[in-house]
């Protein structure tokens, strides 16, 4: 008996080792120590907990801690992440968002169930609830000035180019009614509050503008996620018909670079440093006063290396605005210098890699067309 499961254990080695297996099948975790016995795939600690909700679906075992027989691992050999995702990922439309193990809860457990519990990428052509270039429904949004989330009604429509929203149900006109190629939209559920939280973000007046909106559904706040890249992708390769697919979907929906506290000071930079909320989205650096504000108090467009942008670690000597945190950071720009302090060494590095980020970037036509954001002034 002994050596039978000595011998399964090699066997389930062996499989282990391959290199389609290296990889979990769902989030691209490296080095997988889970596996599903039903599904044959090689799965992350935090994805076996996915599937160990749909039990119909997928059993799901240890590597390491539990008994695998040989029938098991023969199944294991023969499936593998590659011949599995080959027929549960088939036909995934190129705007889908797939997500990666940085991404929350609800985007990863409505793509393990899309996979291999609904099946929506095994055939093609198969009609999709967010790839019918039209989407209607409520979601809870929430008011600007009193903070409540109350129902809405949201239409999204391909033919139209745009996103509107009504604060009644049998309102004629909608409140908003938003251009699709200047919406954002990116999950926030600690931020919000809600594990299924949605900010919609778009330009209004080439100011960004804030909607918090989540639904008690996860598959349905997710299908409008999808929605809103269908949409905009469809609506993209017409506008720019020589442009790759590729190319389309790297200018969809997109997570933020970097957000958090930070502490900052006026143009004058005499003033007392103040904590406020920064988010840092590719080449805008906006902050509020909460988290939670529909409008950004300030913007800053940061620019490349190459047209005179950087970052500093620490403050000028001579610094005079009084502040609580010590780990400075200095923005320079070809007018001016912003000065930034944050709360632990930790948060100073890891910003100061988001603003490297970008500003080792070549800047585009567009973005070079658009620093003149670069003047708008940083007040308290």
């Amino acid at each position: 008996m002994a050596g039978g499961n000595e011998r399964s254990m090699r066997a389930l080695k062996e499989v282990w080792k391959r290199a389609e297996n290296s990889l979990c099948a769902d989030c691209g975790k490296p080095d997988p120590d889970w596996a599903s016995s039903t599904l044959g795939v090689f799965i992350c600690l935090s994805c076996s907990g996915i599937h160990r909700n749909i039990p119909s679906i997928s059993k799901v075992k240890s590597l390491k801690m539990d008994h695998w027989d040989d029938a098991q691992v023969q199944f294991l050999a023969k499936h593998g992440n590659a011949v599995t995702k080959a027929k549960y990922e088939a036909h995934i439309p190129i705007y889908y968002y797939q997500p990666t193990y940085n991404d929350c809860q609800v985007l990863r457990e409505q793509w393990i169930r899309a996979k291999y519990e609904r099946k929506e990428f095994t055939e093609p052509g198969k009609q999709l609830p967010y790839s019918d270039g039209v989407k209607e429904g409520i979601l809870w949004k929430r008011g600007r000035d009193s903070g409540q989330f109350l129902p809405r009604k949201f239409l999204l429509s391909e033919r139209e180019g745009c996103l509107k929203y009504f604060t009644k149900q049998d309102a004629k006109e909608p409140k908003i009614n938003v251009k699709i190629d200047v919406i954002n939209a990116t999950f926030q559920p600690e931020k919000i509050g809600n594990p299924n939280g949605l900010q919609i973000t778009y330009l209004k007046d080439n100011k960004t503008r804030n909607i918090f909106v989540y639904h008690e559904s996860g598959k349905e706040v997710v299908d409008w996620f999808n929605a809103i890249r269908s949409v905009q992708f469809h609506y993209l390769k017409v506008a720019f018909p020589i442009a790759s697919d590729n190319e389309i979907k790297n200018r969809l929906t997109r997570n933020f670079l970097k957000e958090g506290y930070m502490e900052k000071t006026g143009p004058k930079q005499r003033e007392a440093f103040k904590k406020r909320w920064f988010t840092l989205d590719h080449r805008r650096l906006m902050y509020f006063k909460d988290p939670l504000d529909a409008f950004a108090k300030g913007e800053v467009f940061v620019g490349s290396r190459e047209n005179g942008y950087s970052v500093q670690k620490g403050l000028p000597s001579g610094t005079q605005g009084n502040f609580s945190w010590h780990y400075g950071i200095t923005i320079v720009t070809p007018d001016r210098e912003y000065l930034f302090t944050c709360e632990t060494e930790t948060d100073q590095l890891e910003w100061i890699k988001a603003f490297a980020s970008v500003i080792n970037q070549a800047m585009t036509p567009q973005e070079y067309a658009s620093r003149c954001l670069d003047a708008v002034s940083f007040p308290s």
